[in-house]
């Protein structure tokens, strides 16, 4: 994955989906950017359109001019079409010339950018990322719910998700349902008269109460945590374990359980050491919205110090992302009839898992695979419940499912989390509401928004262009393992076949350019909606539970699009599935055009798709071979090899330093994709090189940047598409639980190993953007 990718509060599916390259839970997808999932926080996106390619000498001009070609003479080298100038403008508006691009890549090409860029007070971040999703959820909601306060936005779209006035027969259930899911969750007339009665009722008579709101009243001899833990994933809230089902590694063509440990309510063990802004922030998010909800307040302060202690315990076993990745080896594969004995916990996961997968009809027998990780949290964390008094854990597992649904409820309750968020994220108001609301909707049906969205908007002809270029980068990166001088002759063979087995999945999912809605109405048979959004919400939270836990039992396809949707702005690499997904949305400008100049395309989405093919050579790519098995496929000489030339990449990225936050970079952590990022680089720049040396001076230069070469502006357009503003929160956290680069050292430390960019800049090893010791693993 290139982007993280940020989560709704109710991304509703019984087990997370981790989609970045080294978290060892489901489905095991990389991909080319952040992935940290915020449970209950949700990390806005900016309205305001400041980077530069949406203003392009005005947006009536560029309404008014053509999409053909303009010529002063038959001879003009210019491409001065609508979108070349649009290019133009957005490469000069980023680019600063009074820095040295042998010196500081990322400065040159971002800094004039960053200097006008304005974080919006709803977002924690701005970049291009940011942007093209605004455009996506612009297109989901349509115009009427666009704030026009903010002027620079190019309102392309128009409203796919709002509810059509007239009867139209031939709009599938599938998408009424999910026009329904946004109006409900866009009313705030609606949300106010019943989400909080609705949400309660659920909490009393599903979850046993929530103590914190009962005072005294509350009666712990109901307390059953077994239950308690059941009736929470029933509803996709994991809560101190994760349960689910997940492709079986070993064995890509079945299915297999996996548990685990959860989430934090603070992400990550190292908030919770000391005391901060950030751990008060925490504890009065808790306070103020109990004390919004209680009848009785009379132990509402020693509840919330004993909710935020008892996290704050189990935090002590939680493993980091870091400790994930270095101990993958610790994660066990066993069975329902052995698990007992190979887990060794208090806990009786046995008897939790029949229970769980008998809610969705599947009963489970004891040779069905069972894949456990983080043993040692499980084992301690088990012993730890088992001395927690009712009340504290009661209040706790209700606080976690709260935590995560304070957004359906109405604003007053929003504006408690938003104080919360202001801490933690740095967002000072909250987002939108309708943009929120699309971002929901997309997320939990996505395949029913995607319908729309491809038949409406997406060229479709876009997607034999990008199937050529991933050809094309194929080809070049076989080339790059056969000219490997680390790699013995049957590693580099297998290699090559793992590579020409890569399948590219681009655009959508063949059935959604059907007329036949036969399989788009079967997936989404159930989603029947109404007014009511909390009572919406909770039956989705149902619905993808119960779809996880029946596909143990269901065929795998290996063409099915799992955990992402073709309205993302994002691309992916499956090792279980040894494929490469490009959804519609992130094939879009600036990443890609049809008709632009090569080197803009071979600079942004080419680089996106050398990334996602090397992720399949990488440190945990690399351990799955050509069918997606985990085996071990290379010698033992080749993997040597391969491990002292990744540890360059780990030491690299090690010595980086995010002045920002001055905290340093997670080299062992970020290693999977800054290899990636490496790779890709260089197999596309390869491409664009072979496509140049066969297509001769057919590429045309842009108004204004005349002066740098084709090649140039390849490094040019790859730079621009990591230009990023964060807010401090927001690296922080990036820092501490990604398994990717902060944007800057994603540029700086592919361009400094390359060779290519030293010769097309003229720069000479040992400047700050070239080093003399180049770490090369592909």
């Amino acid at each position: 994955m290139i982007k993280t990718i940020n989560i709704p509060d109710d991304l509703t599916t019984s087990i997370m989906p981790i989609v970045h390259s080294d978290r060892r839970s489901s489905p095991r997808t990389q991909c080319i950017g952040l992935f940290w999932i915020f449970l209950g926080v949700v990390v806005g996106f900016s309205f305001i359109g400041s980077m530069a390619f949406a203003v392009v000498y005005g947006i009536e001009q560029n309404r008014r001019m053509n999409n053909q070609t303009i010529t002063v003479d038959g001879n003009s080298d210019l491409c001065l079409t609508r979108y070349c100038v649009k290019a133009a403008s957005s490469l000069i508006g980023s680019i600063d010339e009074t820095v040295d691009p042998c010196e500081n890549f990322y400065e040159f090409v971002c800094g004039t950018q960053l200097k006008n860029t304005k974080i919006s007070n709803d977002a924690n971040s701005q970049d291009i990322f940011v942007t093209l999703e605004t455009r996506l959820q612009d297109a989901i909601i349509g115009r009427e719910y666009v704030n026009h306060a903010f002027p620079l936005i190019v309102l392309l779209f128009a409203d796919l998700l709002t509810l059509s006035t007239s009867n139209n027969t031939n709009i599938p259930k599938a998408v009424l349902n999910a026009q329904r899911l946004f109006a409900s969750c866009v009313n705030e007339t609606a949300i106010m008269a019943d989400s909080v009665n609705v949400l309660l009722s659920f909490v009393n008579t599903e979850l046993g109460g929530w103590p914190i709101l009962q005072g005294p009243m509350w009666d712990d001899a109901t307390f059953n945590f077994s239950q308690l833990l059941l009736k929470l994933a029933e509803y996709s809230s994991d809560v101190i374990y994760i349960a689910g089902t997940e492709i079986d590694e070993m064995n890509s063509s079945v299915q297999a359980i996996r548990i685990g440990q959860s989430d934090l309510g603070l992400l990550d063990r190292s908030y919770y050491v000391n005391e901060s802004d950030v751990t008060k922030a925490y504890r009065q998010f808790i306070q103020n919205f109990a004390l919004a909800l209680a009848t009785d307040r009379s132990m509402i302060n020693n509840d919330v110090n004993d909710i935020f202690n008892f996290e704050k315990t189990i935090a002590t076993y939680h493993w980091t992302l870091n400790e994930q990745i270095v101990r993958h080896t610790e994660t066990i594969h066993s069975t329902i009839g052995n698990l007992s004995s190979a887990i060794n916990t208090t806990f009786d996961f046995v008897r939790h898992l029949r229970r769980l997968y008998l809610l969705a009809n599947v009963s489970l027998v004891d040779t069905d695979v069972v894949i456990a990780s983080e043993l040692d949290y499980l084992r301690n964390v088990s012993l730890i419940v088992d001395q927690q008094s009712p009340r504290v854990l009661q209040n706790y597992m209700v606080w976690r499912f709260m935590m995560s649904r304070a957004w359906i409820i109405p604003r007053r309750f929003r504006t408690i989390k938003q104080q919360f968020d202001q801490v933690f994220l740095g967002t000072t108001v909250e987002q939108v509401r309708a943009m929120k609301c699309a971002r929901y909707v997309n997320y939990n049906m996505g395949f029913a928004v995607s319908k729309l969205y491809i038949d409406k908007y997406f060229d479709k002809d876009a997607r034999i262009e990008s199937i050529v270029m991933i050809d094309n980068i194929r080809n070049q990166f076989i080339d790059i393992i056969n000219q490997s001088t680390w790699m013995n002759s049957i590693s580099k063979s297998r290699a090559i076949d793992k590579a020409r087995a890569i399948n590219a999945k681009v655009g959508y999912p063949a059935y959604l350019d059907d007329n036949n809605n036969t399989k788009l109405e079967k997936n989404y048979a159930e989603y029947n909606f109404n007014s009511s959004f909390a009572r919406n919400v909770l039956l989705m939270l149902k619905l993808n539970a119960k779809k996880n836990l029946q596909v143990l039992r269901q065929l795998l396809d290996r063409e099915e699009w799992i955990g992402y949707t073709p309205t993302i702005v994002n691309a992916f690499y499956n090792p279980s599935f040894n494929d490469i997904s490009f959804p519609a949305g992130i094939l879009q400008t600036p990443f890609f055009y049809k008709d632009a100049p090569k080197y803009l395309n071979y600079g942004a989405i080419g680089t996106i798709i050398g990334h996602e093919i090397t992720h399949g050579f990488d440190n945990f790519g690399g351990l799955y071979d050509k069918d997606g098995n985990k085996i071990l496929w290379w010698d033992n000489e080749t993997l040597s090899a391969f491990n002292q030339r990744k540890t360059c990449i780990i030491d690299q990225y090690n010595n980086y330093t995010v002045t920002q936050i001055d905290l340093p970079v997670n080299g062992e952590q970020t290693q999977g994709e800054n290899i990636a990022d490496n790779g890709g680089l260089k197999a596309a720049f390869a491409a664009y090189q072979k496509w140049t040396h066969i297509h001769r001076n057919l590429d045309k230069k842009l108004p204004g940047l005349t002066k740098y070469s084709v090649e140039q502006m390849f490094f040019l357009n790859y730079g621009q598409i990591w230009c990023s503003k964060m807010t401090d929160q927001y690296v922080r956290n990036l820092v501490l639980h990604d398994v990717h680069s902060p944007s800057q050292f994603r540029i700086l430390g592919s361009t400094s190993n390359f060779p290519e960019f030293d010769r097309v800049f003229g720069c000479q090893p040992g400047q700050g953007n070239s080093r003399v010791n180049k770490c090369t693993v592909w």
